[in-house]
């Protein structure tokens, strides 16, 4: 075990990282019940999905974990997953044909992955975007934890306006937060997964936690239910094309996000870059064998990481976790429904992604506004990509006008081209 996950190396033990990955899992297992019923929503079976979702997390983990020892997670992506539908829904072609446009996506992702394009493209990005990036990401779930929890709610008027304190779930949530906080401020271990269990513990007994049975048998996987010929007979290039833009650079972003966390980057380079954009790749081509949307390296593994997660036997347990969840559906499901549970996580979790801030150039303005802008937009949008997108255009355009243009990467340019063309023709929803 040592020998594999250099765990001394690395300053942590098999405790904390069961610790970490127990954490991630329960931040992110979210995704088992959402997935499919997104995807079911544009015709795709309900149990089909299921088990490609945690087929597709399980395989991808543990590639994270053996090739890469890293502590992130990888399963399908949620805003992928909103774009599958929405293509499936304005196409109106047959899941099969879409899920070939996925696999497609995938076949390319693994040949770019076995070259130094996305390496290069890691190291290519300045500090002010990678900084900006990762806090960008820091806000986008601490954002998604308030929704969750109702602490911020829809307003016509504003966007959005303060929650309601009397809801049993907003009281719960605020509880959960507060216990958490005292357990992080008394330095306690593994602070953030003792407050998810003692917030479940005063959900149960406050009825808002109910289970209805535990074990159920897991539903037959589907294999192969795509079909490649109607891609090509239909024209989908432009799809595969978003799908593989959209893929690459939500997990581009999170690895950065939590790397920069962890403390993996070395001189603004991620060292096994290539394997853990590999585990990516794979589980998003066999992911969509099975039958569900590309899949990602989750920011939720931040939360793992905050727990003390340092080496990939973080990811293993996280996997180990996803293949043992097909029995407890019942379980899995309730904890899934009752957002209170994991809400407080991700909104401390967003405070420790800040910390990059102080490290941006604030004085020189073509640093500062293309990570500002990144910054503003992940929330806003909801979407890492599109953040990734503004922060890529805005960057290099800044530089060049302010003569500075030969300071930047040429791939920065390149890229910043094709996500004006991304966002002007086929935006990812």
């Amino acid at each position: 075990m040592e020998r594999l996950f250099k765990l001394k190396q690395n300053h942590t033990n098999i405790q904390t990282e069961i610790v970490g990955g127990v954490t991630t899992f329960l931040t992110m297992v979210y995704i088992i019940v959402v997935n499919p019923a997104i995807l079911s929503a544009a015709g795709v079976p309900f149990n089909q999905v299921f088990m490609a979702t945690v087929i597709s997390a399980v395989i991808g983990t543990l590639c994270m974990a053996l090739f890469a020892n890293y502590p992130i997670a990888i399963a399908p992506g949620m805003g992928m997953n909103a774009y599958f539908a929405s293509v499936v829904a304005t196409q109106g072609l047959s899941y099969q044909v879409i899920f070939g446009t996925v696999f497609l996506a995938g076949i390319v992702f693994i040949i770019l992955s076995l070259t130094t394009l996305r390496e290069t493209l890691i190291e290519a990005i300045p500090p002010s975007l990678k900084f900006g990036i990762t806090s960008g990401i820091g806000l986008f779930i601490a954002f998604m934890g308030l929704k969750m929890s109702g602490i911020v709610v829809p307003n016509e008027e504003t966007m959005v306006a303060f929650g309601d304190l009397h809801a049993p779930g907003t009281v719960l949530t605020l509880a959960g937060l507060f216990i958490t906080l005292i357990l992080m401020t008394w330095n306690v271990p593994g602070a953030l997964f003792i407050g998810m269990v003692v917030t479940g513990v005063i959900g149960f007994f406050t009825g808002q936690l109910s289970f209805h049975g535990f074990i159920s048998a897991p539903p037959a996987p589907v294999f192969f239910d795509i079909d490649i010929s109607g891609v090509f007979s239909n024209g989908l290039y432009t799809v595969v094309f978003a799908f593989l833009l959209v893929t690459i650079f939500d997990t581009t972003g999170t690895l950065i996000g939590v790397a920069e966390q962890a403390g993996f980057m070395k001189n603004g380079k991620l060292p096994q870059a290539k394997s853990a954009l590999m585990a990516d790749a794979t589980a998003t081509t066999i992911g969509s064998m099975f039958g569900t949307s590309p899949s990602t390296a989750y920011v939720e593994s931040t939360s793992g990481v905050a727990a003390g997660g340092r080496t990939g036997l973080t990811s293993v347990v996280v996997a180990i976790l996803f293949a043992i969840s097909i029995f407890f559906t019942p379980i899995i499901g309730a904890i899934a429904d009752l957002s209170a549970i994991t809400a407080p996580i991700l909104i401390i979790v967003g405070c420790f992604m800040m910390e990059g801030l102080a490290r941006i150039n604030w004085k020189s303005f073509d640093e500062a506004f293309p990570a500002f802008a990144i910054i503003l937009t992940m929330p806003l949008t909801s979407s890492i990509a599109t953040g990734i997108s503004i922060g890529f255009i805005t960057y290099p355009l800044l530089k060049l006008v302010s003569g500075k243009g030969k300071d930047v990467h040429w791939i920065l340019y390149l890229f910043g081209v094709i996500f004006v063309l991304q966002i002007v023709f086929f935006p990812a929803h």
